[in-house]
């Protein structure tokens, strides 16, 4: 028990205080389920905090799963006004003649950017994320720049890319670990879910030829809740999968690299999505603006007190029942000097699990208390003299 506590309290300061995704520290030190994959992880969207991996740091192929980068890049553009769904893109030579998944684009002709980027999330279409990727950075090439540039950023420190859909290519590698950083960083851009989530839809050409798209995980129509996120599978890098679900405002990611067959891929992470929602919840232990309910005296200040209230707001994944042991423990000040303002710090929140420190918090003031006028002053000073 002890172990388990230092563990998550390690993970949970390093959440409260860096303030970002904390891919390390799972919480369970081995799989609690056996997973005949080679690497595997399951991760909580919101925070990045990892329930437990196996062999997360192994350098593999992905396959289309490279893709998550491809379309996070174009959401990112999107979002910053840079290109648009309306977009009229016109097919290369090069990106209709991709193999593999396919939409079977027209060479020459002119697509929206938008059905571009629909079959690529629905159908992993080749073709229309080399489209994608030549629209935005002039060539494929020059759109892996981008992708290594963003990977960089992302802290993704065992992955490279070579193409933007991510057919074999020796050079090219990832890990469970950073597939999971870049998932969780993905499940950031809802309009990816609105793609991502369709069954089946078809995809009209320019002259008038329809294509069907189905899309690649299966987990879309026959997990609860499952919306995303992306498949992959080649000879070089066997069957992947990063699936994401939702239930009760728990948002879970499960990575599986390597699988030996498709629908061994499908049954570990459906396996390890279960265990999650099963086993754990996402609590709000505290959240910003929250008053403590203790005040602190102010000297000389236009009120005599100000109260206390939370900084930063905490929330963690916890097991049923591990709420109970929860406790908080708030430390503030004998007195303060006006003026004090809306946000200061006063002093410290600890917040514990079963009688451990796990995390720390400021404790700050919940409203402004100004200085009184000169007048008033001289006669607070007086009181305080009697």
């Amino acid at each position: 028990m002890k172990k388990e506590i230092a563990r998550l309290g390690a993970l949970l300061l390093a959440l409260c205080w860096l303030g970002g995704p904390a891919l390390a520290a799972p919480l369970e030190a081995e799989p609690p389920l056996e997973l005949t994959s080679p690497s595997a992880m399951l991760v909580e969207a919101g925070t990045g905090t990892v329930i437990f991996e196996k062999n997360a740091d192994e350098r593999r192929q992905a396959a289309s799963v490279t893709k998550l980068m491809t379309l996070l890049i174009c959401f990112e553009e999107l979002e910053a006004g840079t290109i648009h769904l309306e977009d009229s893109v016109t097919v290369s030579q090069e990106a209709a003649a991709q193999i593999g998944s396919q939409a079977l684009l027209d060479a020459g002709a002119v697509y929206p950017l938008g059905d571009l980027l629909h079959a690529t999330i629905v159908a992993s279409a080749n073709d229309a994320a080399c489209a994608l990727a030549e629209y935005i950075a002039g060539t494929e090439a020059a759109f892996a720049e981008r992708m290594n540039a963003r990977a960089a950023e992302l802290g993704l420190e065992n992955t490279y890319y070579t193409n933007a859909t991510g057919l074999p290519d020796d050079a090219q590698y990832t890990t469970a670990r950073d597939v999971a950083t870049l998932s969780v960083e993905m499940c950031r851009h809802p309009d990816y879910f609105t793609h991502a989530s369709v069954w089946m839809d078809t995809l009209t050409h320019p002259s008038g030829r329809v294509t069907d798209l189905t899309n690649t995980n299966r987990l879309v129509r026959f997990y609860e809740g499952c919306d995303g996120l992306k498949t992959g599978s080649a000879d070089a890098s066997r069957y992947c999968l990063s699936a994401t679900a939702e239930k009760d405002g728990l948002r879970l990611i499960a990575v599986v690299l390597g699988a030996e067959t498709s629908q061994k891929r499908f049954d570990e992470a459906r396996a390890m999505l279960d265990y999650g929602f099963a086993n754990y919840k996402r609590v709000t232990v505290l959240s910003k603006g929250d008053r403590l309910g203790q005040r602190v005296p102010v000297r000389l200040g236009m009120a005599d007190e100000v109260e206390a209230a939370v900084g930063r707001g905490m929330s963690m994944l916890l097991k049923p029942g591990q709420e109970k042991q929860l406790s908080l423990e708030v430390e503030l000040p004998a007195e303060v000097s006006a003026p004090v303002r809306a946000g200061d710090t006063l002093g410290m929140i600890r917040v514990k699990l079963d009688g451990s420190v796990i995390a720390r918090l400021p404790a700050v003031a919940a409203e402004d208390v100004g200085m009184p006028g000169l007048l008033e002053g001289f006669f607070r000073v007086l009181n305080n003299w009697r």
